[in-house]
């Protein structure tokens, strides 16, 4: 099957110098063309009861590769699964007008990290304000920053749970429908992006690419601060669901998604990629086909910068707060959440519990024998 892994191994090297990609970039490309690979190593498991013996690439384990998330996601759906409570829960997303484009990704680990800061600031606030509702919810939040064609569109997904701790630590509980308005929750976010993105201007913080180079004249910035307070911002409510049902199941899509995933490559020739883009204006899927090249360069746009926290836990799952948090809300509910195990649990005995893939049992004999016997790691010169 085609694969991501085939596009950058046939064509990363000859087109470095065209894509000048960063460290981070760099990196990751390479990882993605090692993994599972001689290049990272392999272990060597064999049968004691037949002497079989199977060879095991490596994983390279980034966070970008298409081939390595599934225990992550599985492992982080069941530690949240724990902090689900039975109540509404929302599917909330913030976006920025695409003028800003330029800006945030000559800025990316700042900016990203301000608009973190932004969506959190305006749902706690409104949540507290008793027109809405008086309380602090739990907020997970998950940056992405890329549309269906590879395309630079940084938003950020969050999901709100519809009941808060109130400030007398009491339990209250929203209505069924989301409970700030969404001409509200624009007016908020955009006044508090727009006046933080002015102060990093004027304390000198902010890079600017040659695609935004204007922007270093104050004339061009206040004109361009000044469209955009103009602009039409637009966050929307993308579904409502009962938390004890698939609040989490339903985020974990997003948690450890990537641009774009291995079954979406449909072809993959000597100079061009296809895959399929699903266009949201008409629910169809299309076939985009991009040369190597320009693949390559919308991928390693989503890559993130080094230690950057893509996801971020608000309200009473704040990290510092949490523990406690939950504990409050055992006892005020009754009733004890869903029981966390696969964090406990090794990668082997995940691999068996959640795909029936069992990696001790021989191929050969049938049986539940094979150990790992040889490690072989890589050189690092």
């Amino acid at each position: 099957m085609p694969n991501i892994q085939e596009i950058f191994h046939k064509s990363f090297d000859s087109m470095y110098q065209k894509l000048n990609p960063s460290n981070v970039q760099a990196k990751a490309a390479m990882d993605l063309i090692n993994c599972k690979s001689e290049e990272l190593g392999y272990n060597v498991s064999t049968c004691s009861d037949c002497g079989h013996s199977e060879r095991h690439y490596n994983s390279c384990r980034n966070r970008h590769c298409p081939s390595c998330q599934a225990v992550s996601r599985e492992v982080w759906i069941d530690s949240r699964k724990a902090e689900v409570i039975d109540a509404p829960y929302f599917h909330v997303v913030f976006t920025l007008p695409a003028e800003l484009n330029p800006l945030i990704y000559a800025n990316q680990d700042l900016i990203y990290s301000l608009m973190h800061k932004c969506v959190s600031q305006t749902l706690l606030q409104l949540s507290l304000d008793k027109r809405y509702l008086g309380a602090t919810p739990g907020i997970i939040q998950i940056l992405h920053t890329w549309g269906q064609n590879l395309s630079y569109h940084p938003h950020i997904h969050c999901i709100v749970s519809g009941a808060g701790l109130t400030k007398d630590k009491n339990l209250r509980y929203s209505r069924k429908n989301f409970f700030i308005p969404v001409k509200v929750l624009r007016n908020m976010f955009r006044g508090k992006f727009l006046a933080h993105l002015k102060q990093l201007y004027n304390k000198n913080c902010l890079a600017f690419s040659q695609s935004c180079n204007d922007l270093q004249i104050l004339a061009e910035w206040n004109s361009f601060i000044n469209a955009l307070y103009e602009k039409d911002w637009i966050p929307y409510i993308k579904e409502t669901f009962n938390g004890k049902g698939n609040a989490i199941d339903y985020l974990g899509r997003y948690t450890h998604k990537i641009a774009i995933s291995n079954s979406r490559i449909k072809e993959v020739t000597d100079d061009t990629v296809t895959f399929s883009a699903k266009d949201y204006r008409t629910g169809k899927q299309n076939a985009i086909t991009l040369s190597h090249l320009e693949f390559m360069r919308r991928f390693l746009m989503h890559i993130l910068p080094k230690g950057f926290q893509k996801i971020r836990y608000y309200g009473f799952l704040n990290n510092r707060f949490k523990r406690d948090n939950l504990r409050l809300i055992v006892a005020l509910i009754g009733k004890e959440l869903f029981v966390a195990t696969l964090k406990t649990m090794k990668k082997d005995e995940i691999l068996k519990a959640l795909w029936h893939i069992d990696i001790h049992r021989c191929p050969c004999c049938g049986g539940s024998n094979m150990r790992n016997t040889r490690s072989i790691y890589p050189l690092r010169l």
